[in-house]
């Protein structure tokens, strides 16, 4: 969902057109996540000293504009050129912050957008990314002080509370007010996820950032080479990073890595109750402790913290779309090579006297306590959940073990019953889904197993399930998950291999299924020579409203996500529905004009689904069939219906295989209408609200 960025540069000499370009590539980095609104704030003039009155220089310049990051670079270059404002003028020192808005409270609208301000002077502005949930409270106590509000936002009573606090704190003659002080103050009075960046006019040069649930990572670069003296004994990991040693240096805080990592590698996820200060090139770490200071009434000074900075694991080529139109067209035709990735070192093709098995570093010692589970429960939300049921046959299978599935908000909803027997699978691309996040704050409140299955190393699930496994598909910026659908079904069938390692009745169903993994990639690269085919068909169906997409077995979950990817990114009506329910209902919407997809690759359902095929035909139902190579002819006698073959697979496997064409046909029918294939409408990449 909303996007926010950074820059401050310590120093360094940048001109004011630098530092604005800074900024707006670094919303462009973020428009993937989605949104409807952009707005940044930079300084007016080169700020005072923090000796002098902060209040003498002039308030920060603050642009917010409605749609696109094009619009807002525009109208910002469009008032820069009326106010005169020099854009050479070179700052040694400044920090500049910026925001994508995707919105929840009020509509896409400048005075909705964010930087929010504290009101007149711009003392304080604040970027937001999550949801206030007791805004309405602060609102009117803040009314009740004489503050007047401009937008509908939830956003801004933060910067109100600011000054509120900042205001307060000067009256009572309290001199040594710092900006973290201040920052920690309001957090306590904060109800909801949330990440923040605090801009001040009263604290020239200095950045705050602090999170509670929504993501958000620092990145330094620094912009000398260190001295042989520096370098010998020492990494990117000593403490001299994060301190002011005066050094040149760019310092960075994103929602993403996309944002960051063209810049520097050197990073630092901001754990949820962090307060990061960054002052005079300097990085302070302080624990938000929500207790301290109640009693006293004082404004407290939190204790600091030391944390090592990491490596970002990626590189810029994969945030660019190299030779393809676009993102997603890029991730569907990429999976050979990222299924190749989630596989590398887990797969032991063993040998003469050894037998094939899988290694999950994640997870092996965790192993026995999951074969142990009462149950396994799978919880995600949309493409996550359908990689998750497209697994559970397979790991009922092996493991033997009862699973059930659920989908996070609907858990939270009912307060379903979860056990200390169970072992909980918690499906996340992002790692930061708000509603999935929940649920693991939940299960780990009744004490079950809670295991971690997500494409983004030190995301918040990663850090806190118990174990988990990291599906390695690399970044994934289309809104609509393409190629990380397709690992996390890999990684969740070698997860049914691990626990069911132990049964030597069916050390020959899961040798079959590992050699199937090991030509997975292969077939993928044969399925998307179907490209061009999948073109041709989505121009036949380019002015259709609905489309039914009917599976059973492993690849009803196919069904969904294949209906799911053509309603998130062509914005056209679809429905996956289980096949065995069409006489429950469905079957009254088939007539000649309405496009039906059925999915009847050969697998146990094979049967099943030719007296579905037969039933259709017999309504004149207007049929796209997909089958195994070879089976054309027998399921769609007399070329009667569209056939779709695809390479047979280990039935487990086939949902991989099967869902690869839809997405094609959902990619392809996006193009041909005229639609945003990487930002669909309403729509963001990463859920990180309620």
């Amino acid at each position: 969902m909303c996007g926010i960025f950074a820059y401050l540069n310590y120093n360094v000499n940048r001109e004011r057109r630098y530092i604005l370009e800074v900024l707006f590539h670094g919303l462009r980095r973020l428009e993937y996540r989605g949104y409807d609104s952009a707005g940044i704030s930079i300084d007016s003039s080169v700020s005072v000293q923090p000796s002098c009155s902060s209040l003498n220089s002039l308030p920060p310049l603050v642009f917010r504009q409605e749609g696109n990051i094009e619009s807002l670079v525009k109208s910002v270059y469009e008032d820069v050129a009326l106010a005169d404002i020099n854009l050479e003028e070179s700052f040694p020192v400044h920090a500049g912050i910026a925001h994508t808005r995707w919105a929840t409270h009020g509509e896409p609208a400048p005075r909705n957008s964010h930087p929010q301000s504290s009101g007149a002077g711009n003392e304080f502005l604040v970027v937001h990314n999550g949801v206030i949930t007791n805004y309405e409270v602060l609102k009117e106590t803040l009314v009740r002080h004489g503050f007047t509000f401009e937008s509908e936002t939830d956003t801004e009573v933060i910067p109100k509370l600011a000054k509120f606090v900042f205001d307060k704190a000067n009256e009572e003659g309290d001199q040594t007010v710092t900006f973290s002080q201040v920052v920690v103050e309001v957090m306590r009075h904060l109800e909801g996820a949330y990440a923040l960046i605090f801009k001040s006019r009263h604290y020239p040069n200095e950045l705050i950032a602090c999170k509670r649930g929504s993501p958000l990572l620092l990145g330094i670069k620094i912009c000398q080479e260190l001295t042989d003296d520096e370098r010998v004994g020492s990494s990117f990991h000593d403490v001299k990073f994060m301190t002011n040693n005066g050094q040149p240096r760019e310092l960075f805080l994103s929602s993403d890595a996309n944002a960051i990592v063209e810049h520097t590698k050197k990073a630092l996820m901001i754990e949820d109750g962090e307060v990061v200060h960054l002052k005079d090139g300097g990085v302070t770490i302080l624990r938000f402790d929500s207790d301290k200071g109640k009693q006293s009434g004082s404004l407290s000074r939190p204790a600091s913290v030391q944390r090592a900075l990491s490596v970002l694991e990626m590189e810029v080529e994969q945030i660019n779309k190299g030779k393809y139109e676009h993102y997603m067209q890029k991730e569907i035709h990429e999976q050979p090579e990222s299924l190749t990735t989630t596989m590398r070192g887990r797969l032991i093709r063993g040998g003469s006297c050894k037998a094939k098995t899988v290694l999950l570093g994640g997870l092996k010692d965790h192993l026995k306590n999951i074969r142990r589970s009462r149950r396994i429960v799978f919880i995600g939300c949309g493409t996550s959940y359908n990689a998750a049921l497209a697994a559970r046959p397979i790991l009922e299978e092996l493991s033997g073990i009862p699973v059930t599935m659920e989908i996070a908000s609907d858990l939270i909803d009912r307060q379903g019953p979860i056990y200390r027997e169970d072992t909980a699978v918690f499906v996340s691309q992002s790692g930061e889904t708000a509603d999935t996040l929940q649920a693991l704050e939940y299960a780990l409140e009744n004490g079950a197993l809670c295991v971690g299955i997500t494409n983004t190393v030190g995301s918040a699930i990663a850090r806190n399930t118990h174990c988990g496994v990291h599906i390695n598909a690399g970044c994934e910026i289309g809104v609509a998950s393409t190629k990380a659908y397709t690992s996390q079904i890999v990684v969740m069938v070698m997860l049914a291999l691990a626990i069911g390692d132990d049964s030597v009745s069916r050390q020959a169903r899961r040798e079959a299924i590992i050699d199937g993994l090991f030509d997975l990639p292969y077939k993928i690269k044969e399925v998307l020579k179907l490209d061009q085919e999948m073109k041709d068909l989505a121009k036949l169906l380019i002015a259709e409203q609905s489309l039914l997409v009917f599976g059973r077995g492993y690849n009803y979950a196919t069904a969904l996500e294949g209906a799911l990817k053509v309603k998130e990114v062509a914005l056209m009506h679809s429905e996956g529905i289980l096949a065995g329910e069409m006489k429950h209902g469905p079957l009254a919407l088939v007539d000649e004009n309405l496009p039906i997809v059925v999915i009847a690759t050969h697998d146990a359902c094979f049967s099943k689904q030719q007296s579905v095929i037969q039933q259709l035909h017999a309504r004149k139902g207007r049929l796209i069939v997909m089958c195994s190579k070879g089976e054309a002819a027998s399921v769609c006698p007399g070329g009667s219906y569209r056939a779709i073959e695809v390479p047979k697979v280990d039935d487990c496997l086939q949902p991989v295989v099967n869902i690869v064409p839809l997405q094609l046909l959902a990619y392809h029918l996006t193009v041909l209408r005229g639609h945003n294939v990487d930002q669909p409408r309403n729509l963001a990449k990463s859920v990180t609200t309620i």
